[in-house]
């Protein structure tokens, strides 16, 4: 079948279906479950693609590892938890638990979150500004005593010369990257990199274009949000009560 007789049959652009075909595009799964009625090949290409996704995905969060580590500031915004560079044993534990992982698993998983954090303590520590949607901190742990750890956790960080915390409150209103998460990592190069992650996907974008869009998009967040000094006594107000 020519591209022109499957952009025929698919109703897609040929050249998506051109870009599918040399390996340059995944595509969605909805494109998956239309080729397979157009082959009739049931769901082997849904199937395909389920596999390929989880690929890409480790591949580009294995890429993201990588920058991360070499990164020497970092700006980051998080919608509905905790930044694993932030969070107690408890809170990595009972977060990372929830996804149906066998103990031995759960034990490695944590342990590599809470190693990742030594960068906040090297010789030249990452310079680390989090954005920290109220919802954020309002998702409480099971164990209050657990959870007031978790906030005491994040105060004494935030006093730190090279973390800035800010809450943005619900007051705020809507912003265009709520529902996921963002990340823009500084090379000591100069050079940035961001990277959008939700539950079970993530992209790292090194375009310099898109890069460029993204710092702004947090630039309206901050701006948003509430100054540090009053971001920290939001949150000793929330261990108050």
């Amino acid at each position: 079948m020519s591209l022109g007789d499957l952009s025929e049959a698919t109703t897609y652009d040929r050249s998506y279906l051109s870009k599918l075909e040399r390996g340059e595009r995944l595509g969605d799964f909805d494109t998956a479950r239309r080729l397979d009625e157009v082959y009739g090949t049931r769901r082997m290409l849904q199937n395909l693609w389920l596999l390929a996704k989880d690929e890409a995905y480790l591949g580009r969060y294995k890429q993201f590892m990588r920058v991360e580590a070499e990164a020497s500031v970092r700006f980051e915004y998080s919608a509905s938890t905790i930044p694993g560079l932030l969070q107690t044993e408890a809170y990595a534990r009972e977060q990372l638990g929830t996804g149906l992982l066998s103990e031995d698993k759960l034990e490695r998983d944590v342990e590599a979150r809470l190693n990742r954090q030594a960068v906040l303590a090297r010789a030249i520590p990452l310079r680390l500004r989090v954005i920290l949607d109220e919802s954020a901190l309002r998702r409480r742990l099971k164990d209050p005593s657990a959870w007031n750890r978790q906030l005491e956790h994040l105060v004494k960080m935030a006093e730190l010369p090279n973390i800035v915390v800010q809450v943005l409150p619900f007051g705020a209103g809507l912003q265009y990257l709520l529902g996921g998460s963002l990340t823009i990592l500084g090379m000591p190069d100069g050079v940035y990199v961001a990277y959008l992650e939700g539950s079970t996907s993530g992209e790292l974008i090194e375009e310099p274009a898109e890069v460029e869009q993204h710092k702004l998009f947090y630039d309206q967040l901050r701006d948003a949000a509430l100054p540090p000094a009053e971001s920290l006594e939001f949150i000793r107000n929330l261990i108050k009560d």
